[in-house]
């Protein structure tokens, strides 16, 4: 008896993956370590001096009932232990420390968007209560503390000479602060709607810009009493950046990375839209040629800041809310809704160590006797090679059509390797009993058939069998057409499938037939040439004779 043969998969190549410099460079960072933070991630931002520790600003609300019930049982001596636990709080880690090294808890409510000065000194944070504190980092109690805001304040940043803050609030105002003194120097009062972004010129110690949810982004001048450009972004603005240089804005809103020049004022560049939901961050790399942005999709995309194309893209488990890249680009973090901290480390440079390599045997070592020919007189051992079969390949061993097929049209079989199930259809159709395999079906058998059918019956590589396969299932229920909205539905969606392919192909034969036509004229003119250029030659011939 001959031994089974099993089932021969058409095996297609596929496209490889494209290695670049940037997928090297990316891939160069370790597996994340994930820290739980107590609320959603709002604000991520790096000290500028090393050794690069990094404020973590995480806020969770708690009911008016909840809080009042836990300021009712501690004493007024016990006022922190319960803002603690009510977590409006402010983490510095350092850049490989998982637990908090300092604690900034000093807050009456909800604390946002804490940020370093430029010399790593000082964090300004708002709060829920429309105040803003600013912490000196080495202590814990607030230096100054600025009341002007009468709503939630979530943006606060420094400006470039280091003696003033900006600050946006729910209030739909923007100001400025004098540090010393702790006074407001200047209120603009032109958006429409929150504040939730912005931030500082390096160029220019006046100049700061805000994002608002009125889809606005404006630039003001601390010298005038208005803004001096507004831009129309056309979402609510969620983040925005300015390049180093101070002469390109980058903006965030809605599903929309948009550059602007703002030198030209304020000239839309470049409208990307790589994500498929709203976009919460941006971050630049240390040199400027990478723009990062994350989004609630749950990705980070990498952006070359030449072309302006995506050279990489980071996947993560939730939404992300915020994102900060390490000023040597040795670490991302990137915070999310459910307050998880992903933090990834880049890999240390293997250093070329100069020791000599142990030697390894030669080639011929492992190639000894593979060319040997036994002799007559030899007894030949061979390995008895054990073969293990799929299912679908016992069944059909054993004559069970009907569950062979049953076995490919499994979910993940038909999702990730529709050339097996092809090649099973195609086997049964062999052998004469592809047609017993698909009749006797119920409702959700014969749906799952369709829907394979109507999905994969356009592509080259698998149309031939899909059309007899189609063509079998349309003879044998055709009788229990309209019993069932279910299947009615596959079968109209068979049928726009085929009549959409075959428009397709009509079209291509009549490209084909232009294609031709032009060829064949091109063909016809370049002989004609030739012939003319060979009767011209002759005249000249004849003529010069004639003078001779």
């Amino acid at each position: 008896m001959a031994a089974y043969k099993p089932v021969v998969v058409q095996a297609c190549p596929k496209l490889g993956e494209r290695i670049t410099q940037d997928t090297l460079y990316w891939r160069g960072y370790k597996t994340p370590v994930q820290i739980k933070e107590f609320g959603a991630v709002n604000k991520i931002d790096f000290s500028p001096v090393p050794p690069y520790n990094y404020a973590v600003t995480a806020s969770s609300r708690v009911s008016g009932l909840s809080e009042a019930f836990m300021l009712l049982f501690f004493s007024w001596h016990d006022t922190r232990r319960c803002n603690s636990l009510l977590f409006w709080q402010i983490h510095i880690y350092g850049r490989y420390s998982q637990e908090p090294i300092k604690t900034f808890s000093r807050f009456r409510d909800a604390a946002y968007c804490g940020t370093y000065r430029d010399d790593g000194r000082l964090l300004a944070a708002g709060s829920e209560d429309g105040s803003i504190s600013l912490f000196d980092v080495s202590g814990k109690a607030p230096l100054r503390q600025f009341e002007g805001h009468t709503k939630p304040v979530h943006l606060v940043g420094f400006l470039s000479d280091k003696y003033r803050i900006f600050s946006g609030s729910d209030d739909y105002s923007s100001k400025l602060w004098d540090i010393p003194s702790a006074t407001e120097i200047i209120s603009y009062s032109e958006h429409t709607d929150y504040v939730r972004c912005g931030c500082a010129s390096k160029v220019n110690a006046d100049v700061f810009i805000t994002g608002s949810y009125d889809h606005t982004v404006k630039l003001f001048d601390a010298r005038t009493k208005s803004s001096v450009m507004t831009i129309e972004h056309g979402h609510p603005v969620e983040s925005v950046l300015l390049f180093p240089s101070g002469g390109l804005l980058v903006s965030a809103g809605g599903r929309y990375v948009k550059v602007w020049d703002v030198l030209k004022g304020g000239q839309l560049l470049v409208s990307l839209k790589n994500h498929h939901k709203t976009v919460t961050c941006l971050c630049l790399n240390s040199s400027g040629q990478r723009l990062l942005s994350g989004s609630l999709d749950r990705h980070v995309k990498i952006y070359s800041t030449t072309s302006y194309k995506v050279v990489h893209s980071f996947n993560y488990a939730t939404s992300i809310l915020s994102l900060a890249l390490s000023p040597e680009d040795e670490t991302i973090v990137v915070g999310m809704t459910n307050g998880v901290l992903n933090v990834k480390h880049r890999k240390p440079e293997e250093k070329n160590e100069n020791s000599q390599k142990k030697r390894q045997p030669a080639y011929r070592t492992y190639v000894k006797g593979r060319s040997y020919m036994p002799k007559q007189e030899d007894f030949c051992v061979s390995k008895p090679v054990k073969r293990v079969l799929r299912k679908y390949d016992k069944l059909l061993r054993s004559f069970q059509s009907s569950k062979a097929l049953d076995a490919v049209l499994e979910p993940p079989i038909m999702l990730h390797t529709p050339e097996v199930t092809v090649a099973v259809m195609q086997e049964l159709h062999r052998r004469g009993t592809l047609r017993s395999a698909l009749a006797g079906r119920d409702e959700k058998q014969v749906n799952l058939l369709l829907t394979f059918v109507a999905r994969r019956v356009i592509e080259p590589r698998f149309t031939p069998v899909l059309v007899i396969v189609a063509d079998m299932i349309t003879d044998i229920y055709q009788p229990v057409v309209g019993q069932s909205a279910i299947v009615d539905k596959q079968f109209l969606k068979l049928q726009q499938a085929i009549g959409k392919e075959i428009d397709y192909q009509e079209e291509l034969l009549e490209v084909l037939g232009m294609m031709d036509t032009l060829f064949a004229t091109f063909t016809k003119k370049r002989d004609t040439c030739l012939e003319e250029n060979k009767s011209n030659g002759v005249t000249e011939i004849i003529e010069t004779n004639r003078n001779y």
